[in-house]
């Protein structure tokens, strides 16, 4: 059996002998490997070495970690790869859209911190980060939106 036919083997029986990664979702994963896919929501594809410098302003880390976060992302099917354009890299891109990785930090959030008080939350988000007026106009399309809602469910 030569070092490839070895290789593979080895990979498939520790395959069978765990329950497969990708029954897993953005649910359940770790601080790191979200701030990471949040990462690659936010600018659609990037190599390892771009997440490295995007994140490194709010979570530095080593390059290798950051490619173990990828391929550990890659193993439960949140990301794919394929060959960048030049050299070894690889670029990176999720598989999923953001939606539900973004509803379970601010639900944690909102529980955690605010208590599950989401006008404090929405008040603490405005107050660090005040609105422009063209999102004020669109949050005020949204509250309406939700008034007729209301009404419809009365």
């Amino acid at each position: 059996m030569g070092l490839s036919s070895w290789k593979e083997a080895a990979v498939a029986r520790a395959k069978r002998a765990r329950p497969s990664l990708k029954l897993r979702n953005e649910d359940h994963l770790p601080a790191a490997e979200l701030d990471v896919l949040a990462c690659l929501w936010r600018h659609g594809k990037a190599t390892a070495r771009e997440v490295r410098e995007t994140m490194r302003r709010y979570r530095p880390m080593a390059h290798g970690s950051v490619a173990t976060l990828l391929g550990r992302l890659q193993d439960k099917g949140l990301v794919s790869r394929q060959k960048g354009p030049v050299g070894k890299a690889f670029v990176y891109k999720p598989t999923r859209r953001a939606g539900a990785g973004y509803r379970r930090v601010v639900r944690e959030l909102l529980q955690r911190v605010f208590g599950g008080d989401s006008l404090a939350l929405v008040t603490s988000l405005f107050e660090t980060q005040p609105p422009t007026q063209d999102q004020l106009e669109e949050l005020q399309r949204l509250l309406d939106d939700l008034r007729d809602k209301e009404g419809e469910n009365r």
